[in-house]
């Protein structure tokens, strides 16, 4: 491995065992943890802070160089180094800690903005969600392709909402817009899974406008490499640092739910 200049398909094997790294924590601490608030709604626990040291630390022993980014230390300056490792530990916190099994471990890596590698680890089902910048996506080492859903009418939509409610409202009317057209919609609690379910095809749209890095990027990446299209939530190409976004299983149905949610 050429530490220096790292291929994707490099990275993508330090993300893999990063994630599973992290995943395992979070058995190990399953029901025994403590929980805290970081903000109303917005909780952490004992197992969010032992993922993350175990994701990093695998980074660190493979690249130590790199930045990293990490949802329980969050310095965005960390993008602006040549690599930057993207880092949700346990994406879907409120889920894990009332023991719902939906959650899960994303771990990515981007240089100069863009998206290079990333996994979604779901450890409960033993799903690695795994892509690499021009290398496609797959499921357990097997190649998967977004659904063929064309038109929000036979949609199963998904939504992302903020842990402050106060900060609803954009959401309630693109739900209000969407929830009548499509087939159903869902809120499952964790973006990382709802993004690697439309790379799959379990799901066929997601969107979220008030979401941070490290819950998108691995999942933003999976998406896009499964044949899916991708923006921010106004139609602009993806923003790592602003991270809002649509993601559809086709570009016609993108096009249709664009209006919809902004």
């Amino acid at each position: 491995m050429n530490a220096a200049n790292p291929t994707p398909a490099e990275l993508l094997a330090v993300c893999e065992l990063a994630a599973r790294a992290g995943a395992e924590q979070l058995i190990a601490w399953r029901g025994r943890f403590k929980t805290r608030e970081k903000a109303p709604r917005d909780l952490v626990t004992d197992a969010d802070y032992a993922s993350e040291k175990a994701v990093r630390a695998v980074i660190a022993e493979h690249f130590p160089d790199h930045g990293i980014l990490g949802e329980e230390a969050p310095a965005m300056e960390q993008l602006e180094r040549p690599y930057c490792w993207v880092v949700d530990p346990l994406d879907g916190t409120i889920n894990y800690a009332h023991g719902l099994p939906c959650y899960g471990v994303s771990v990515a890596v981007a240089s100069g903005g863009k998206l290079l590698a990333g996994v979604v680890y779901d450890p409960e089902r033993n799903e690695s969600f795994a892509a690499s910048l021009g290398g496609g996506a797959r499921l357990n080492g097997e190649l998967m392709h977004t659904s063929s859903a064309q038109t929000v009418e036979e949609s199963l939509v998904a939504v992302s909402f903020p842990p402050r409610l106060d900060d609803i409202s954009l959401d309630l009317r693109a739900f209000m817009q969407v929830g009548p057209l499509c087939q159903a919609m869902r809120r499952t609690g964790s973006a990382a899974l709802n993004l690697a379910y439309v790379a799959c095809g379990r799901l066929d749209a997601h969107w979220a406008h008030e979401i941070h890095p490290w819950d998108a990027a691995a999942g933003v990446l999976l998406v896009s490499e499964a044949g899916g299209a991708v923006t921010a939530t106004d139609g602009q190409p993806f923003d790592l640092v602003r991270a809002d976004y649509l993601a559809a299983s086709s570009t016609p149905l993108h096009q249709q739910l664009l209006p919809l949610i902004g």
